[in-house]
């Protein structure tokens, strides 16, 4: 019997703009763009060169740590840019995609009697095995360990997050042969876990070869690092390693026509579009397309990802790797003159500090304004109201930014990562930028372990 894991600490964010459960089939998008910052802790070296024609498939840059990882192009055409940062990073590989798109074949024969040596391989080549990242760290799955167990996060609490029962729905056969493949890269159980607040798909509730486990709360109670929390910790020297169901859809498309499909389906959300819905694109494709005619008048913060944890993009960039979501939202780029002492009925609170948390149910067009600056440290106890991990987050905070070590194993910087302390900045007082600090933690424990 699936067990039920109710999780009591969090915080809904009521935003407008939710994306209508319509899937439309974006036109093909002119520029489509690969992006070493979407992956941690790697270092990447080029196998293109501006004017280089590729396929979809085709071996863009590879991990300079472990060569043996492929980071290929997800649709076929000519190299056009490839865009730099400070210092020369790299920041885009982007490619102007043909017409027609043309694929690289990968020779697989039978996956039922492919040995995990072989499955890794394919994976490597085609530019799907970044699909499958690890705890500790966040960063991509090292072939060579063996994980205790996989984490499956069905559902998405962020704000404005596409329903994964509703993406899912269509693509059970593949979301299957994914599950198969995954489950000859470990001994350890398979977690998928799923909401219990309303009825899974099928394609969740049906898959075989896993264990199903159901959460129930507000977010972040569909963050893979919560799960694994309240279900297996992680100790030291302990590694899980986890994914996601569009991910393994097309993994399980990979193995079934030996091609890399990088067809995903977004949801185009926040108050600042006009129709929200849900788009079928091809990963790492330009916003252009989808944004056209779309949004309101004004200045907008465009993100890749959701609100508390995404990447800001320009109106013309790039969806990210592991992105499900563009959201849209609007600058806040305005001063308010004595502003805290409003009563604040049309402005959202986590607290009781307005008066607007009186009226539950209502949303909001949320900006970008933080209100106020970053100051010393407040302890006022909104952390633990948001975060459900049995870790002390304050505590942990500080052990990194005096970079000690021993503290941070001590208080749990394996298990975690930014994405799991967004709240926190959020609802943070000294509106310190916790996601930031938590990833030098991680970085500098992995240089530190290595």
């Amino acid at each position: 019997m699936s067990k039920v894991i109710k999780i009591k600490k969090g915080l809904n964010i009521s935003m407008l703009g939710t994306a209508e459960k319509i899937i439309k089939k974006a036109n093909q998008a002119e520029y489509y763009a690969v992006k070493p910052t979407d992956f941690k802790g790697i270092r990447p070296k080029l196998v293109v060169k501006v004017g280089d024609k590729v396929k979809a498939g085709t071996p863009l840059f590879y991990d300079k740590f472990q060569p043996e990882v492929q980071f290929t192009s997800p649709v076929s055409g000519e190299v056009t840019a490839i865009n730099r940062g400070e210092r020369r990073v790299i920041l885009e590989v982007v490619v102007k995609a043909d017409a027609t798109i043309e694929y690289e074949e990968f020779q697989l024969g039978d996956s039922t009697n492919l040995s995990k040596e072989e499955i890794v391989a394919v994976l490597q080549q085609s530019g799907l095995w970044p699909a499958i990242r690890q705890r500790p760290y966040s960063t991509i799955a090292n072939p060579d360990d063996t994980p205790k167990a996989i984490f499956i996060s069905a559902f998405d609490s962020a704000p404005l997050a596409p329903d994964m029962d509703y993406v899912a729905k269509e693509y059970t056969d593949y979301f299957q042969k994914g599950i198969d493949i995954l489950s000859k890269l470990t001994e350890g159980t398979i977690h998928l876990n799923i909401n219990a607040d309303y009825p899974a798909a099928e394609t969740f509730t049906k898959a075989k070869g896993v264990q199903i486990n159901k959460f129930t709360g507000p977010h972040p109670s569909g963050n893979v690092g919560v799960q694994i929390n309240k279900i297996d910790p992680i100790n030291k020297g302990e590694i899980v390693w986890y994914t996601y169901p569009q991910e393994i859809i097309t993994i399980g498309r990979l193995f079934d026509n030996g091609i890399y499909d990088a067809t995903k389906i977004i949801a185009l959300a926040g108050s600042e579009v006009q129709n929200p819905k849900y788009y079928k694109i091809l990963n790492g494709a330009s916003i252009k397309n989808l944004i056209d005619g779309n949004v309101n008048d004004g200045e907008h913060r465009y993100i890749s990802g959701n609100v508390l944890t995404g990447s800001k993009i320009s109106d013309d960039g790039f969806v990210g790797y592991y992105d499900n979501q563009v959201t849209i939202i609007p600058e806040g780029k305005y001063y308010e003159f004595f502003g805290w002492a409003t009563p604040g009925f049309k402005k959202y609170t986590a607290s009781r500090a307005l008066l607007s948390w009186l009226i539950p149910g209502k949303k909001y067009r949320l900006d970008t304004n933080i209100h106020g600056g970053q100051r010393a440290y407040v302890m006022t106890g909104e952390y633990n109201k948001v975060f459900p991990m049995d870790i002390y987050p304050v505590q942990l905070i500080k052990a990194i930014m005096v970079e000690d070590i021993d503290k941070m194993e001590q208080l749990g910087i394996y298990e975690v990562d930014e994405e799991d302390f967004a709240l926190c900045e959020y609802v943070c007082t000294s509106k310190i930028e916790v996601q930031s600090i938590i990833r030098t933690g991680l970085d500098l424990m992995r240089k530190e372990m290595s």
